[in-house]
């Protein structure tokens, strides 16, 4: 096996809480069992437990079974996902529980943990990280890049998702052929069709020559959609056939040309809420998500932070140098919030190790923002006397409460109530803005709908 897989001849052990979930509805119980692999609940055809019921959405809820027990993560569902009288958004099951999706009621049969393998390989590619979390995706990552599975990666910018997709395109047995990147971010809605499946000379204005698609260019590689939450979405169907084809059609073409590619697709966003909200199709989804894998951000594996800096230090040949990094540097770095996650940790060890010089230490966490902190009093209309709270703690919790309150207020006041506005504005993901509208009370939390 190359140095660029992860070898899982030695491996460690983990314990996964799953379950089985039973549905019931008119037509009789559904179930499925709840593992590593996500089950997803709602009307849509390509859900694990489909369900229809006018009161569960199109995309409702997910579980997945964690070291913790099940997560339940609501989608942004129009009903709400229930335990009893409660709306969750995201809860963990630990033991049989009963709970209900819009008015269709459900039960999660709680099972035995059951022990899995993880690799014990530190890095993947380009890709490394020493962490239970990164070993884990290692391994998984390690076994689908000799599939030809759609592959979609998910995670916050600077993660790393391009250098994943890379990574199984290099362990793959497509590896010798093009790599082809489409960044779907950069794609003007009018200029969508033609950047995805080419254009001929002369097709609209200004197509001065042939371009060709970057399906067709791959031949027999990879192409990797970066950022898919921003594809347009008239042009997504289109995809969606090429897709299920393999064939595109050029603007202004009279035919079509077959093409051979794997598909990566990454994307920063919560697809799945968009698919609730209508604003990403379901079927284009479920095509491009036949695996889903998710990168940890920097702050859930800050453990990682030390042997990333060594890692990096090494990358750019000064492997040496990581004895001239403190214990103090190092423990800064680990307190940091790290909102740019690996990317922003990367051009801080780039800076100081340019900026240091031969000798004398190499101080990273002087190129990075300090700790999330509050601003004065006097600056910051929110703020909480000493005398409010008993402890430093609780006294955080009720600043930063009332800090979210007063924030997302005035978003919604000047958003005119449009969570999708919100949410562009605050860089959130749409199923987090509604959470906080609820939480303080912006918003009605929905009623339970009991059926007729």
């Amino acid at each position: 096996m190359s140095s660029s897989q992860a070898t899982l001849s030695s491996s460690r052990k983990i314990e996964l809480r799953g379950g089985r979930l039973v549905v019931s509805t008119k037509d009789g119980d559904h179930s499925a069992v709840v593992g590593r692999e996500p089950v997803v609940v709602g009307r849509d055809e390509g859900c694990t437990i489909v369900v229809a019921d006018r009161h569960v959405s199109a995309v409702h809820a997910e579980l997945v079974a964690t070291e913790r027990g099940v997560r339940v993560r609501d989608l942004g569902s129009r009903n709400g996902t229930w335990i009893g009288d409660v709306a969750i958004d995201d809860a963990y099951l630990t033991a049989s529980t009963k709970l209900s999706f819009g008015s269709v009621d459900a039960r999660f049969e709680a099972t035995a943990p059951e022990q899995h393998r993880v690799g014990a390989s530190d890095r993947f590619g380009d890709l490394w990280g020493a962490s239970l979390t990164m070993r884990q995706l290692f391994a998984q990552l390690a076994k689908v890049a000799a599939t030809e599975l759609t592959v979609l990666v998910e995670g916050e910018t600077g993660t790393g998702k391009e250098l994943v997709a890379r990574a199984i395109h290099d362990a793959s047995p497509r590896k010798n052929k093009p790599f082809v990147i489409v960044d779907c971010g950069a794609i003007a809605p009018t200029l969508a069709e033609s950047l995805l499946f080419g254009h001929e000379r002369g097709a609209f204005t200004g197509a001065m020559a042939k371009r060709e698609s970057p399906f067709v260019e791959a031949a027999g590689g990879t192409v990797f959609l970066d950022e898919l939450g921003e594809l347009p979405v008239d042009v997504q169907p289109k995809l969606l056939r090429a897709l299920a084809e393999k064939r595109v059609q050029a603007v202004g073409g009279s035919g079509y040309r077959p093409f051979d590619a794997r598909i990566v697709a990454a994307t920063r966003r919560d697809l799945l809420a968009m698919v609730a909200d209508g604003s990403f199709r379901s079927d284009v989804y479920f095509r491009l998500a036949q695996v889903r894998t998710s990168i940890p951000s920097l702050r859930a594996r800050t453990e990682d932070i030390p042997g990333l800096v060594a890692h990096m230090l090494s990358q750019s040949g000064a492997e040496r140098a990581v004895s001239r990094v403190s214990r103090e540097t190092i423990t800064r770095l680990m307190r940091h919030d790290w909102p740019g996650n690996v990317r922003e940790l990367r051009n801080a060890v780039s800076v100081a190790l340019a900026l240091a010089g031969d000798e004398g230490p190499i101080d990273i966490a002087a190129y990075i923002g300090p700790p999330a902190t509050f601003r004065p009093a006097e600056q910051d209309p929110v703020s909480v006397a000493p005398s409010d709270a008993s402890t430093y703690h609780e006294g955080k919790r009720r600043a930063l409460s009332a800090f979210e309150r007063s924030y997302f207020s005035r978003m919604l006041s000047e958003c005119n109530g449009s969570v999708v506005e919100i949410a562009r504005r605050a860089d959130l993901q749409r199923a987090h803005v509604r959470r906080y509208l609820r939480e303080h009370g912006l918003v009605p939390v929905p009623k339970k709908k009991t059926p007729k």
